[in-house]
């Protein structure tokens, strides 16, 4: 009878030495779970939390704008441009007196040299067109000699572009001559009509 009963105690005793470490197994690994979790946690300041967005039509404030700037009147710039146009307008007429001045110079120095050296100058033209005249006249003749004694197609064709630039040099030439034959009686004419003497257009 001792001996199973000793059985039994050791048995209990066992059960209790066992139940015992499973309770302080179990009481050590929730002790280390808290402490993971206590570990994990994060901890916010306000630095951390983002502004807030103002709304759209929150009116914005009224600039603080200095008394005596807003008593200067808001046209003063026009008023200074408007003062400087008549400045420019009195330059403008001043540059345009001097040219009345010169023209009406111009027209008091027709003296009997200005009437003299103008018709001699229209004479002259003449003359040296009607000198070029005959000239181109010469040269065409010849041409058109050179082109009858050609019997090369390639010479021929070179003659017959030169003769028909000498040609219109002649026709343009023309022109100018009948022109300055017109223009001779023509200061004649302006010149009776103004009163000028006739020497003076010799």
């Amino acid at each position: 009878m001792r001996v199973p009963v000793l059985v039994l105690v050791g048995i209990l005793a066992a059960a209790a030495t066992a139940s015992a470490q499973s309770l302080a197994d179990v009481a050590r690994k929730e002790s280390d779970r808290r402490e993971v979790v206590k570990g994990s946690g994060k901890t916010y300041s306000n630095s951390d939390l983002k502004p807030v967005p103002q709304p759209k039509d929150t009116p914005a404030e009224p600039a603080v704008t200095d008394p005596a700037d807003a008593a200067k009147p808001a046209d003063e710039p026009a008023t200074k441009s408007t003062d400087e146009a008549p400045d420019a307008k009195a330059s403008a007429d001043a540059a345009a007196k001097p040219e009345a001045s010169k023209d009406s110079d111009a027209k008091e120095t027709r003296d009997q040299a200005w009437w003299s050296k103008r018709m001699a100058g229209l004479k002259e033209q003449l003359e040296r067109d009607q000198t070029f005249r005959d000239a181109l006249q010469n040269r065409i003749d010849a041409l058109n000699t050179d082109f009858v004694n050609r019997d090369d197609p390639a010479q021929r064709n070179v003659i017959a572009n030169d003769r028909q630039k000498a040609l219109t040099e002649l026709d343009r030439v023309k022109k100018a001559i009948e022109e300055g034959r017109k223009a001779i009686p023509a200061l004649e004419e302006e010149a009776r009509r103004e009163g000028v003497p006739a020497g003076w257009l010799r």
